[in-house]
């Protein structure tokens, strides 16, 4: 619509601007009564030399358009009333007949890499890999939405010396029959041990960086260890991706790079990057610290291996962009090897961005696995499932499919939970207020897209391409105006990269919608009973979809 809205203005304006121009200038007015659409006309005034008044005035008295009911000049403001019955004509029968691909852009034949989730391996899936898990999912689904082909990838963290120490801890204190009985939660207590142990025994870290170095030259005992950890957490994650109904297109972990990190070494050299400090070899950058490259021992580094991620992507997906979904505390780690490659001579690296995001807190303090300070997803999602089944007991014990719908609203609960937060701030861990199904919650949307899909099917409502479309009553305008806010939403979403827009927008939609359902009665037969069905439909149809994007589901029945 501002797009439209836009066009009417160049016109006229009859100045030299463009669409886009104009577009960008437009304001949602604070009031009401100060109409739909605002345009400000103080830019203008540095090219009319004139007062943004008097242009307003003139720009005013040259707009007639259906598109536009009213215009109202207020202290160098364009205030706009929009045609309501003409607007809500158009935003409903454009969303019924896409239906779910309303606001999907076209195919825009670009690829986009998501770097997300990239758990540990031989450490437990805790609440705290939760948030890179949920906002990177949603962030290739809003990706997708706008056009673009995504590849979802997991970079595990499958090497390291933190092998060197379960390695050893395992030979000390394991017993295999443990392992293989609960593997993850049987390493966890040896990571954890082996941490306490070192405090009073330093011996124990010489003895781990020793069996990391084995592992690192291949030696056949360290080597078995490593892939039955790494094949024991797989099957695990496996489980907790399958019920957040979540898919990746690859699996490259740290060790996938291993035999590729030494071209970058080279190239470095060659390119007379690399200096000396202290032993080791660094990329000395402006404005922070070096990035170190390989240490004393001619060791790599995280830096080493993304760099090498980074080239082996950009060589074999093709990407116009590449995001890497991982807390802030890496802000640093990723403008060093963003500009190391940029010092390579290498002008993609203006498309890979670090899209950070804040911690989830314990009482205040980052869950730490090396502590023991850890909660379990599994536990989460098993606790959230069971809360939305009693839920369902207490109030619809009728209800088919009960335990698959209490999974749909339980899980959904808990990665709304995380997505509704602006991604940059903490988030403090609360199960309490996780499996809150009231209030600011996926249950609540849920619920309200339930409703909706009640309503239809008692008017035993279809959609079909002739549907007539009368003035709404006037409380129904501020659905409508959501409505057709929906495709620039998605858009926003995906260039401010935060999913939380779009959780924030159900939220509101489904709050909107149900004022309107409290004080209007939508199956009354009148006149306008249809096109309060087309509304309702509408509104399910958005909210299904920006819950799709979230990687939450919408039953149609709780």
């Amino acid at each position: 619509m501002n797009r439209k809205i836009a066009e009417i203005l160049l016109h006229a304006v009859e100045e030299d601007f463009t669409v886009q121009e104009i577009e960008k200038l437009l304001e949602k007015p604070k009031y009401e009564h100060l109409g739909d659409v605002a345009f400000p006309c103080f830019t203008l005034a540095r090219n009319f030399k004139r007062s943004p008044n008097s242009i307003a005035e003139e720009i005013g008295s040259n707009i007639n358009d259906p598109f536009i009911q009213k215009v109202q000049v207020v202290g160098g403001y364009i205030n706009l009333f929009l045609n309501k019955v003409q607007v809500t004509k158009e935003v409903l029968r454009e969303i019924t007949l896409l239906k779910g691909k309303y606001g999907q852009k076209q195919n825009n034949n670009e690829n986009v890499v998501i770097d997300f989730s990239s758990p540990n391996i031989a450490k437990p899936f805790s609440m705290g890999h939760l948030r890179s898990t949920v906002i990177g999912n949603a962030l290739a689904n809003i990706a997708e939405k706008n056009g673009y082909y995504v590849l979802r990838v997991n970079h595990l963290g499958d090497w390291g010396t933190q092998f060197g120490k379960l390695i050893v801890a395992y030979r000390l204190w394991g017993a295999k029959e443990q392992v293989e009985a609960a593997p993850i939660e049987e390493l966890l207590k040896l990571y954890v041990k082996f941490h306490d142990e070192a405090e009073m025994c330093e011996d124990l870290n010489d003895k781990a960086r020793a069996a990391f170095k084995a592992l690192e030259e291949n030696e056949q005992s360290a080597l078995e260890l490593w892939s039955w950890f790494k094949r024991a957490s797989l099957q695990e994650f496996m489980q907790i991706y399958e019920q957040l109904n979540i898919q990746f297109n690859a699996y490259e972990g740290e060790a996938f790079y291993n035999d590729k990190m030494q071209s970058i070494v080279d190239e470095l050299k060659d390119k007379q990057l690399l200096t000396q400090s202290d032993g080791a070899n660094v990329v000395r950058l402006e404005d922070m610290p070096p990035c170190l490259i390989t240490k004393q021992d001619g060791a790599t580094l995280y830096a080493t291996r993304d760099l090498a991620a980074a080239f082996y992507r950009q060589a074999n997906y093709k990407p116009s962009k590449i995001y890497y979904v991982v807390g802030n505390e890496q802000t640093l780690h990723f403008k060093q090897v963003f500009h190391v490659i940029e010092k390579m001579g290498y002008s993609w690296s203006k498309d890979l961005q670090h899209v950070p995001f804040g911690m989830m807190l314990k009482d205040g303090k980052k869950m730490s696995t090396r502590k023991g300070r850890v909660i379990l997803l599994k536990d989460v999602l098993k606790e959230a499932v069971e809360t939305a089944s009693k839920n369902i007991e207490e109030k619809n014990p009728s209800l088919r499919n009960k335990q698959e719908i209490a999974k749909q609203v339980g899980i959904g609960a808990v990665i709304f939970n995380d997505l509704k937060n602006y991604r940059l701030n903490d988030v403090e861990f609360s199960l309490q207020q996780m499996l809150n199904f009231e209030g600011e919650t996926g249950p609540y949307v849920q619920y309200t897209h339930a409703r909706i899909h009640s309503i239809l099917e008692k008017a035993k409502f279809t959609v079909h391409e002739e549907i007539p479309i009368e003035e709404l009553e006037e409380s129904a305008w501020g659905i409508v105006l959501l409505l057709e806010q929906y495709p620039q939403v998605i858009s926003d979403s995906l260039e401010q990269a935060d999913p939380s827009i779009v959780a924030k927008y159900v939220l509101q939609l489904a709050r909107v919608f149900n004022k309107y359902y409290a004080h209007t009665k939508i199956l009354v037969e009148d006149e306008k009973m249809e096109s309060r069905l087309v509304l309702c439909f509408s509104v399910a149809t958005v909210l299904k979809d920006g819950m799709r994007l979230l990687g939450v589901q919408s039953p149609e029945s709780m």
